[in-house]
């Protein structure tokens, strides 16, 4: 039987305590394999488009996407794509519910808008297909899968706020508090002195196994450890400022408090999804902002209005067409901080950075709020020069399905299936994007 890389790692005399911490790093993981990592970020609400999509062929970014300046050779747009999903449902729940899974929601009884009710999406998503995918084989295997990242995710549970499916009725929460995702990644700590004993216990590792590990994976577990460290001190502080989590209040449940501390709540979660995908500990991973028909109030931008009200206010109302573009242009600032820290971040060997192999999607459960319409779609994919993807273009589809786009990023992982979601909506085969 071929050594696992917990045998070896006992091998070197490195205790059970630490093998959670220890887990998926990329100086121990198999030479020569390529990897290919996959990220989904999801903002909510639509965009405003003649300040988002760039003129022409060439990517001459309006004020939105200027947060993505410095990145502009890794990036594509998608213009023309469309979620062509029917069936029961408002137009929120199925921009949200089949965003991924690309598929029609199970009859149910969850009344939105003034649509007919729905349930739960009947398929599994992408990001989940393609899981399974890589943990089908032992060369892409890794430890957690897949990771779901929140930031500000109401305490609900409902076609509204979930875009992530294991199958049919299968919704996957994700997880929007930092410290709890800490622990899931470093072995359960469920408080600072568990947290404190894991990292002293590493440490004493570190120092028996550091004499049989090289120069590289010795600073990567010196990296392991100084994140831990920082985001113990990060939570402590945080936690003694402000509550982490994001509850809906009584009072109003149409209106979420998204507290000043949502910003540096983001970048927490983005610094774990990185060092997670850094150590090989997962390879798909999604970032989930808000819910979609999220109320939530950004008073760190100066917007004291919900962000779905300002969204369904009519183009000629300036004021809130600013608040507007100030709220995506943040979420695309935060798209560039994860951006940045991935290309920031050199492969193991010095093949290039985690941005070369690492394809991030940016999207959306509409094209724009006040209209409700799912055609338009704001893709931007960035990086994925591993995947096959040539960047610093603009393109512009007829309509295509955005079954087709699903099934050029599975294909470009490697993953070759000829349809996905809803069969009719893949007619035409994947989507050119090389």
């Amino acid at each position: 039987m071929k050594p696992t890389r917990r045998d070896f790692l006992r091998h070197l005399g490195v205790s059970s305590a630490a093998l959670p911490f220890l887990a998926g790093l990329p100086g121990l993981a198999a030479e020569g394999r390529k990897k290919q990592r996959l990220i989904f970020l999801f903002s909510p609400n639509g965009t405003i488009p003649w300040e988002f999509w760039p003129e022409g062929e060439g990517l001459n970014f309006k004020r939105i996407l200027k947060p993505l300046e410095p990145f502009k050779d890794h990036v594509l747009t998608l213009k023309g794509v469309n979620n062509k999903v029917d069936g029961d449902g408002d137009r929120h729940m199925r921009g949200m519910s089949c965003l991924l899974t690309g598929t029609e929601l199970l009859p149910g009884n969850i009344q939105g808008g003034s649509d007919t009710p729905a349930g739960w999406a009947s398929g599994i998503s992408i990001d989940q297909e393609i899981k399974n995918f890589l943990q089908s084989r032992e060369e892409t295997r890794t430890r957690f899968g897949s990771l779901e990242f929140g930031v500000a995710v109401p305490n609900r549970a409902d076609p509204w706020t979930r875009m992530c499916y294991a199958g049919p009725n299968q919704p996957i929460a994700p997880v929007d508090d930092p410290q709890q995702m800490l622990g899931r990644l470093y072995g359960g700590m469920k408080d600072r002195e568990s947290l404190a004993s894991i990292v002293d216990g590493v440490r004493e590792d570190l120092v028996s196994v550091s004499k049989k590990l090289g120069a590289e994976d010795r600073a990567r577990l010196e990296e392991h450890l100084a994140l831990v460290r920082e985001m113990e001190t990060e939570l402590s502080q945080a936690n003694e400022q402000t509550e982490l989590a994001h509850p809906v209040p009584d009072i109003d449940p149409d209106i979420e408090l998204v507290n000043d501390n949502t910003p540096r709540i983001s970048r927490m979660q983005i610094d774990l999804l990185v060092n997670a995908m850094a150590n090989d500990m997962t390879r798909v991973a999604t970032l989930q902002y808000m819910r979609s028909v999220g109320m939530a109030r950004m008073s760190w931008l100066g917007v004291k209005d919900g962000h779905h009200t300002l969204s369904h206010e009519p183009d000629g109302n300036a004021e809130a067409v600013e608040q507007l573009v100030k709220i995506n242009e943040w979420f695309a600032g935060e798209l560039a901080y994860l951006v940045k820290k991935l290309a920031g971040t050199p492969e193991p060997g010095g093949d290039g950075s985690m941005l070369d192999n690492t394809l991030v999607v940016w999207l959306n459960e509409l094209g724009k709020g006040n209209s409700h319409t799912l055609d338009d779609i704001p893709f931007v994919l960035v990086g994925g020069k591993a995947h096959g993807i040539k960047a610093s273009r603009a393109l512009s589809f007829d309509k295509a399905a955005h079954n087709r786009l699903w099934l050029s990023v599975a294909n470009s992982m490697g993953h070759g299936i000829g349809t996905f979601g809803t069969a009719k909506f893949c007619e035409g085969g994947p989507l050119d994007l090389g």
